[in-house]
């Protein structure tokens, strides 16, 4: 992965050039030298941010099978008195 910087100036002037350097890896724009903003592909992106799969999708069950009932077990009472005799 390569990572390469431009000026707000470079990035406005050749976005040609953003574009097919954030194939290799993101592109830094700076603003007076400072990084401000970041070009990534949207398959880099989508891989960033992760997937918005449902949990149903993760487990790989077909959508008519989805409907699912479970039973939940109440968590037991932690709290006791204390036995002080």
């Amino acid at each position: 992965m390569t990572v390469t910087t431009m000026s707000s100036r470079e990035f406005n002037q050749d976005t040609g050039r953003a574009k097919s350097a954030a194939r290799g890896g993101p592109v830094f724009i700076t603003d007076r030298g400072r990084p401000a903003h970041v070009l990534l592909t949207f398959e880099d992106y989508q891989r960033l941010t992760g997937s918005r799969d449902s949990i149903i999708d993760l487990l790989g069950l077909p959508p008519e099978e989805a409907d699912i009932e479970f039973e939940t077990v109440q968590p037991r009472d932690l709290a006791r008195p204390a036995d002080l005799s």
